[in-house]
C-alpha cells in the first residue's frame, strides 16, 4: 500500500503506524514525485491519497493512477464540499474521507476495499488459464509453464491483464513503462512485445494471446476459453 500525504507528523506519527498495526505493509510518500519515482519498479493494490500535494494536485494523481490500472484509491483530504467528493469520485477514486479522519472509519474502508480487489482479482484467473504470480513477476501459462518476466514485461502484462480484454492504446502502455513519455520511443514498444510473444513461444505449447488492434494498441485476449484460440498478430 502507498500512503501520499504531504504533513510530515500526520503521515509519519499516525497514519503509517496506524496502517501498519491493521496488517497493511505501508510505503510513505510526501508528494505526487514520490510516488511515481517508487512506481517504476514496485506496485502498489492500494494508494491513501491526499488532495493537497505540494508538486501535484491530488485529483489530477488519481485520474493518472487510474487510466493505468485498476489500482485502489481511496482519497483523503480536508476539502469536503459535495462538488470536490465528486471530482474525486469522477476522477478514480474508490473512496472519498474527509479530515479530521476517523481512523476506525479510514482502515473498514481499505479492509473492504482490499476484499473486493482480491475477488476481482480472483475473477481474472478464473477467465483464463494465463495469469500472473508471484507479485506479477511471472507469467503462468495453460500447460503450467512459469515464465519469469523482466521489470518492463511485468508493467506490460499488468497494465493488459488489468484491462479484462479490452484494447490498451499504446500511449496508455508507454505511462506504465516509464515516467516521461515523451523521451520514449514507441519503436521500444513493438521490441518489448515482439521479445516476449518470443519468450513465451521458446517456454510454452500455447501463444501468447496478445494481438495489435489496428490504429489502437493492444489486445490480451484473456477470456474464458481464450487461451485455447491461436492468437493472431
Amino acid at each position: 500500500m502507498a500512503l501520499v500525504e504531504d504533513d510530515a507528523e500526520l503521515r509519519d506519527a499516525i497514519l503509517a503506524p496506524a496502517l501498519a498495526e491493521s496488517g497493511f505493509d505501508v510505503a510513505a510518500f510526501g508528494s505526487a514525485a514520490g510516488l511515481y519515482r517508487s512506481l517504476l519498479h514496485r506496485s502498489f493494490d492500494v494508494v491513501v491519497l491526499d488532495v493537497g500535494l505540494p508538486d501535484e494536485d491530488g485529483f489530477d494523481v488519481a485520474r493518472y493512477l487510474r487510466s493505468l490500472s485498476s489500482i485502489g484509491i481511496v482519497m483523503l483530504t480536508g476539502r469536503a464540499t459535495s462538488p470536490d467528493r465528486v471530482r474525486g469520485l469522477r476522477h478514480g477514486a474508490d473512496a472519498y474521507l474527509t479530515k479530521p479522519i476517523d481512523l476506525d472509519v479510514l482502515m473498514a474502508t481499505l479492509h473492504s476495499l482490499s476484499r473486493r480487489l482480491v475477488s476481482e482479482k480472483a475473477e481474472r484467473v478464473i477467465e483464463g488459464s494465463w495469469r500472473l504470480g508471484d507479485g506479477d513477476w511471472n507469467l503462468l501459462t495453460p500447460d503450467d509453464a512459469c515464465i519469469d518476466l523482466t521489470a518492463s514485461e511485468r508493467s506490460l502484462l499488468r497494465t493488459l491483464f488489468d484491462a479484462r480484454g479490452q484494447p490498451v492504446t499504446r500511449e496508455a502502455l508507454i505511462a506504465g513503462l516509464t515516467g516521461d513519455v515523451y523521451d520514449f520511443d514507441p519503436h521500444r514498444l513493438e521490441m518489448l512485445v515482439h521479445r516476449l510473444r518470443r519468450k513465451v513461444a521458446a517456454g510454452c505449447r500455447h501463444p501468447l494471446p496478445l494481438r495489435a488492434v489496428r490504429g489502437k494498441g493492444y489486445v490480451l485476449a484473456v477470456t474464458r476459453g481464450a487461451s485455447s484460440a491461436p492468437a493472431r498478430a
